[in-house]
């Protein structure tokens, strides 16, 4: 187990520095640069900032520059704003987390019993409406979904208020980023509890005269927990920091919508920092679901 983790540590700082690497020269590829604007300022302004950022230098020395601040925790200051990178992912990310998490817990929950239904009514009406909703749900953007909810709910019927810092209401942001999960794990959740059902352990359980409830949750659904759990670890990190558009439609200030200013702006060491921030959240979701497979199965060895 510790031999496993070391390697998958040591597997996730890899992935960063990957990731990095590609973001910050493909992001220096682009045409461009921070300081252009509706009214560019002179030559010798945009020269004075260069010198101050560093950005006057070889790229290769930006970038290495930019790796040994990181090791010492440094992500720098925004280019647009002067803040440090570190405070401005600290004070977002509260609310990206807390629409991410509930998102999840919502699309989870409802997803494994939506799932179980549909693989107990197999062919049967509840089956088939199961299948019409998430087939509906999947097929549509969260960020089409995210419009759609303000412009009935909030501009036209006027259910629902809108966001501002001081009285926050989550409901048509979280529904706008737990839809598409909510309706992806059902069909995760049925093929794989349809699987499990017609295994042998389950048929000895029912002829032993076990109860159904206790056969579905406790035996079936459990062993049908596997390919849920590798979807949801790397989908809670994704909803958490890649709710981008989504963010951005309802203005909620979080990290997302943070991410997709900074794009626009080209503020380098924004999105260097964001981009970082994502990938170790990505990598640490990943980790944390192959454990969790040890704790579902304890047959699962880490060799």
């Amino acid at each position: 187990m510790a031999k496993y983790l070391v390697k998958r540590v040591l597997m996730a700082l890899l992935t960063v520095f990957l990731v990095a690497t590609l973001t910050f020269f493909l992001m220096n590829a682009a045409p461009g640069n921070p300081w252009l604007a509706e009214k560019t300022p002179p030559q010798s302004v945009i020269d004075a900032l260069n010198e101050k950022y560093g950005l006057d230098k070889p790229l290769g020395e930006q970038f290495v520059n930019y790796l040994r601040n990181l090791l010492h925790g440094d992500l720098g200051v925004s280019l647009k704003t002067g803040r440090e990178i570190s405070d401005v992912i600290g004070e977002s990310f509260g609310v990206s987390a807390r629409l991410g998490l509930m998102a999840a817990l919502i699309a989870v929950v409802a997803g494994l019993v939506l799932g179980s239904i549909a693989a107990l009514c197999r062919g049967k009406w509840p089956d088939r409406i199961i299948i019409f909703i998430t087939t509906l749900f999947v097929s549509v953007p969260s960020f089409v979904l995210a419009t759609i909810l303000l412009l009935v709910f909030c501009l036209q019927l006027k259910w629902v208020g809108v966001w501002s810092t001081s009285n926050p209401n989550y409901v048509l942001p979280v529904l706008s980023l737990a839809m598409y999960p909510m309706a992806y794990i059902p069909r995760l959740t049925k093929s794989s509890m349809l699987d499990v059902l017609g295994q042998d352990y389950i048929r000895t359980a029912r002829a032993k005269g076990v109860k159904d409830s206790l056969v579905i949750f406790k035996h079936a659904l459990r062993n049908a927990l596997i390919p849920v759990v590798t979807y949801v670890g790397p989908m809670v990190a994704f909803i958490i920091t890649g709710s981008m558009v989504v963010e951005t439609i309802f203005s909620t200030g979080g990290l997302g919508s943070y991410f997709v200013t900074s794009i626009n702006n080209r503020d380098y060491t924004l999105i260097m920092g964001v981009t970082i921030f994502l990938a170790i959240l990505m990598v640490t979701a990943n980790l944390i679901t192959d454990i969790v497979y040890k704790l579902i199965d304890p047959r699962i060895t880490f060799d």
